[in-house]
């Protein structure tokens, strides 16, 4: 699609009509994808992804999406699963309003297209699958690749739309709000009206005034050493809205996938949950006495429900019985299933595992936990709407009271559809309002970075660090001196910030300590063990829990000369 020209912020007359602003989306996942094609029948849309389109997180989703639409599935039975999975802390209001609508964004994304795998006696004519935590199969999935089929689908329709306008390689840098405009502002801080962006390739920040911003930005996972997120995922849409004043909640719950795959020239690719619910079995590869390996199951001994359980309970029995044994790696074994079966259902993982020498059909498959979903965020209600007036969030990016304390596998493609759908109703009933001439960016006193191996020694500290004292297992001692860690980072990142010109690295080092802060923050609030966050300085569960919200008391300062937000 073509550019689109931003008119300047100090050209815009306070008396104009708000609706020719356009809706600016910060990321290109589903999610944003949602949310631009229901508003761009009516609102002009603009979307900003930092890299390739392609190389959103929703592209790399596997198992598939939720629907309550089978014969012997409930909107009670999916509630339940999602309170079960959560630990206790799911919001019930958001998982029924989530459920109730799981069949009706099922049957939107068939409508725009998305080749799901065909059952003719399946509900919808779909095949369902069963994951992890689900009482019955209601996965509905395109093979093993559904979250790219639904992506590619999707983005299709958006490139075809008239109303909206998709860049790439342009990141967002920091919402503007009320302690932007000096005495035009309010105090506190009540309203966001636009977003600074750093055009990667031309080098320039423009000022982009917006009728909302809609951050859909996904989470945060590259702050850990061994994830299986893509390199998008570090956190900006939640550090962008904490410097803007909104309330952040659960970012101690980080959700490790038991099953990424172990090779060394693959140390992100995600083995669905689906093989585990069509039947595979985890086992250790341990040697007797003689050194001939031999195979072990292990999880029925860590909950009745074996490699059915919740991924919380997978990843933490992984862990133990990697240290336990002294192991990198324990073995997914799905060679009982059969090649036929495996071939046509799991084609992306045999074909990719192939390729790095492993027979999925003859061989078992090696795998560790990684990182793999934030379930805080951005604290939003079923709108989308957060604390600050036009701006909202969805997806990945929120904290909305479904995930609880652990995600149940495949709703998180499902919030991003029905809350997409409910976010952008909500800006097309929002009220017009007149803009306000923005301040432009201004790099006058900056200089262009001469040192990018500090940016790069700071990005593998910091991943580092996280990987060892806030995992799948901590401990307060551990807490405490990544805390330590994290404010000295930040403040070398703040005085590179203030100093130099601005680049994609030295941005996503930034958000990702503002992140891996308020994880440690959030972790050090929560003296139990629950779900996600396991804590050897408090294992036992509290009689009664809440959720971790933190709260930056921010209020408007005078706007500054200098170009920091």
């Amino acid at each position: 699609m073509s550019d689109t020209s931003f008119p300047s912020s100090a050209s815009i007359s306070p008396s104009a009509s708000s609706q020719g602003l356009p809706v600016v989306i910060v990321g290109a996942g589903l999610g944003g994808l949602a949310v631009a094609l229901h508003l761009a029948r009516s609102v002009p849309v603009v979307m900003l992804a930092k890299r390739k389109v392609e190389e959103a997180a929703t592209a790399w989703a596997q198992g598939g999406i939720v629907g309550v639409v089978g014969p012997d599935d409930s909107v009670e039975s999916h509630i339940h699963d999602t309170q079960e999975a959560g630990a206790g802390i799911v919001d019930e209001d958001t998982a029924r309003f989530i459920a109730e609508n799981s069949a009706d964004a099922l049957a939107w994304l068939v409508e725009q297209g998305v080749p799901f795998t065909h059952d003719e006696q399946g509900p919808l004519g779909l095949h369902l699958t069963r994951e992890g935590g689900h009482a019955v199969r209601r996965i509905a999935h395109a093979a093993d690749a559904t979250g790219r089929a639904i992506h590619q689908a999707l983005l299709a329709k958006v490139r075809q739309h008239p109303n909206i306008t998709l860049h790439e390689r342009w990141m967002a840098i920091d919402l503007i709000t009320d302690k932007h405009l000096g005495e035009a502002g309010a105090s506190p801080i009540k309203s966001c009206h636009g977003v600074y962006v750093l055009d990667i390739d031309a080098g320039k920040v423009l000022t982009m005034p917006a009728r909302a911003v809609v951050l859909a930005s996904g989470g945060v996972g590259k702050v850990y050493r061994y994830t299986t997120n893509p390199e998008t995922s570090t956190g900006d849409g939640i550090a962008m809205a904490w410097r803007a004043g909104c309330r952040i909640g659960n970012m101690e719950f980080i959700q490790f996938h038991p099953t990424c795959l172990y090779h060394p020239q693959e140390r992100s690719f995600l083995i669905t949950e689906a093989l585990r619910g069509e039947g595979g079995l985890l086992k250790l590869p341990l040697k007797d006495a003689d050194g001939n390996i031999h195979a072990q199951r292990f999880m029925p001994e860590h909950d009745p429900r074996a490699e059915l359980a919740p991924r919380d309970i997978v990843a933490r029995a992984i862990d133990f019985e990697l240290k336990k044994h002294g192991l990198d790696y324990v073995w997914l074994d799905a060679t009982h299933l059969g090649a036929e079966f495996l071939k046509e259902h799991f084609p992306t993982i045999y074909h990719r595992c192939l390729e790095l020498g492993i027979d999925i059909t003859k061989d078992p498959i090696p795998v560790v936990p990684a990182a793999h979903y934030t379930c805080g965020g951005v604290v939003t209600d079923l709108q989308g709407h957060t604390d600050l007036h036009h701006l909202y969030a969805v997806g990945e990016t929120t904290y909305t009271g479904l995930h609880g304390a652990n995600r149940l596998a495949s709703n998180s493609l499902l919030e991003c559809v029905v809350l997409g759908k409910s976010c952008a109703e909500a800006i097309m009933q929002m009220p017009a309002s007149s803009p306000l001439p923005l301040p432009q960016w201004d790099e006058s006193q900056v200089e262009d970075a001469d040192e990018q191996v500090v940016i790069a020694h700071n990005w593998d500290e910091l991943r580092l660090m996280m990987w060892n004292y806030v995992g799948i297992v901590r401990t307060t001692r551990r807490l405490e001196r990544a805390q330590h860690r994290i404010k000295l980072l930040k403040d070398e990142i703040d005085d590179y910030y203030a100093n130099f010109k601005v680049s994609r690295d030295l941005l996503e080092l930034r958000n990702l300590v503002d992140c891996a802060d308020l994880i440690v923050k959030s972790a050090l609030n929560r003296h139990e063990s629950r779900g996600l966050h396991y804590i050897r300085d408090y294992p036992e569960l509290l009689p009664a829990s809440f959720p971790t919200i933190l709260f930056k008391n921010l209020h408007r300062k005078s706007a500054r000369k200098n170009k920091k937000a």
